[in-house]
């Protein structure tokens, strides 16, 4: 590869480029609903996804450490799901803090004393990551270190998967398009909507009803409803089960369990799965219903993805805890945990600690070199720079517990274009990288484990969020170098 990347073309042969990925990106798949204000009636009307037009440079190395890393940490996921003492040693203060928490904490603890009655559980998760490098040195050295690991509706594996297919069609199709710069096998295969699929039809097979469905929790209106509906066809087309997407609201007022078996009920049919895609923030929890939903279907014996307990395993403040000395080496073995603690970047409690209390002061002090995150996915949460100093006066010392510090990570910045709404997008970007997990276990026993694909986010380097849907950053694939 040249110095210049992306390759530079006349304006006429970028507009060229551009329509023919747009024209295919429509034609395959690769959309989403545009937004309010330019809908048509019915929702008749849909807008290519954001993508960025050349794939962007990875590290090979870095790309295959985190592929290698992403079993095992589908399995460290689910045996923290299963310690009681860890969820209750993080939620029980937390859960006084932050009312969204302690929904989840006490469904978590009424069917704990209940008992459970489905002890299968289906994790697709997603691990991301940033590349670092030290200020002043070359970008070649960057290394991953981690954003976050998602239990909880890890999205975007059918568009992704689309646009690592885009990138392929103009690598091998557009004239001129990357000049001699890109070769295929720099363009990683990436099986994500296979790999959900495949999960789904896993646990589906696993509860051993072939009458029943899966059933995928979604969000009201769903701007992007194709990313979810590319699964729903894969799941019928190649493994032959039916998916019906609902809203908590709508198992709210049709769902019920069957008093022998527990089995969820919704019109009629058993459902073998439940599939979150919503659920993963207050927003989601419009009245009292949808957490009557939400708990109706934890005592039920469909297979969960996730269970209540893998979404709590799945928040800030066990990650940060994840990272201190000696907590690795509970759930895995010590190269295990050493493969997995390359990655982690610095981790920081608020609380009355004597480490959270170093950690505040290290945030009145050096804030423009942290980030601020409470217990939220989605995009759009975290506190940056000054506007940290400005929170933590808001909060008392008790309410800092809520929240987490953590390093900001310095990704060094390079080229590409950005396409959004058939508008192009110039300057320099950075790139979040994303490994999909499929993880189905009965109690101890382990029955699928795979890495399941890769998603990258491109944005700006003036964008500090890295959210897709929330408008921050556009679908991309790696080129490995």
């Amino acid at each position: 590869m040249t110095s210049t990347y992306p390759p530079k073309v006349s304006a006429q042969e970028l507009q060229d480029t551009v329509l023919v990925a747009i024209d295919w990106a429509l034609a395959h798949g690769l959309i989403v609903r545009p937004t309010k204000d330019k809908q048509l009636t019915n929702n008749a009307a849909v807008t290519h996804a954001p993508f960025a037009l050349y794939p962007t440079p990875f590290p090979r190395k870095e790309f295959e450490k985190a592929r290698h890393v992403q079993q095992p940490w589908n399995t460290l996921i689910h045996k923290m799901s299963q310690d009681d003492q860890l969820i209750s040693e993080t939620m029980e203060t937390l859960s006084m803090l932050d009312d969204f928490m302690n929904e989840l904490y006490q469904i978590y603890l009424t069917v704990k004393k209940e008992g459970v009655v489905q002890t299968a559980s289906l994790g697709i998760h997603r691990n991301d990551y940033l590349l670092h490098a030290e200020a002043g040195a070359d970008a070649k050295t960057a290394k991953i270190q981690q954003v976050e690991f998602n239990t909880v509706s890890a999205s975007f594996g059918s568009l992704c998967t689309r646009t690592s297919e885009l990138h392929r069609f103009l690598l091998s199709s557009v004239k001129g398009y990357a000049g001699d710069q890109i070769d295929m096998n720099q363009l990683p295969e990436n099986k994500a909507i296979d790999s959900l699929a495949n999960g789904l039809a896993a646990a589906w097979k696993h509860y051993g009803n072939p009458e029943a469905r899966v059933v995928m929790i979604i969000q009201p209106g769903e701007r992007n409803a194709f990313d979810q509906r590319w699964i729903e066809y894969n799941l019928l087309q190649n493994h032959g089960i039916p998916l019906t997407r609902l809203s908590l609201e709508d198992l709210a007022t049709r769902a019920q369990l069957n008093g022998t078996t527990k089995a969820l009920v919704i019109d009629g049919f058993e459902v073998a799965v439940a599939y979150y895609r919503a659920g993963y923030g207050p927003e989601d929890y419009h009245s009292k219903k949808e957490w009557d939903a939400r708990l109706l279907i934890e005592r039920s014996l469909a297979i969960k993805c996730p269970t209540v307990a893998y979404q709590l395993v799945g928040s800030k403040k066990v990650q940060q805890v994840l990272a201190e000395p000696g907590r690795l080496e509970r759930y895995v073995d010590k190269s295990t945990a050493d493969a997995i603690r390359e990655s982690f970047t610095g981790l920081y409690p608020l609380d009355s600690s004597p480490e959270g209390l170093a950690a505040y002061q290290l945030a009145l002090s050096k804030p423009d070199d942290l980030v601020m995150k409470p217990q939220r996915e989605g995009g759009g949460h975290n506190i940056y720079g000054q506007d940290i100093l400005t929170e933590l006066k808001k909060l008392t010392a008790d309410e800092r517990n809520a929240y987490i510090l953590m390093d900001l990570i310095r990704s060094p910045p390079l080229d590409n274009l950005m396409i959004r709404e058939g508008e192009i997008i110039t300057g320099d970007v950075v790139s979040e990288l994303g490994i999909y997990g499929i993880y189905l276990a009965d109690g101890d026993k382990e029955i699928l484990n795979e890495e399941g694909g890769h998603l990258l986010r491109t944005k700006a380097t003036t964008t500090r969020e890295g959210g897709v849907a929330a408008g921050f950053a556009v679908i991309d694939s790696p080129l490995l170098v």
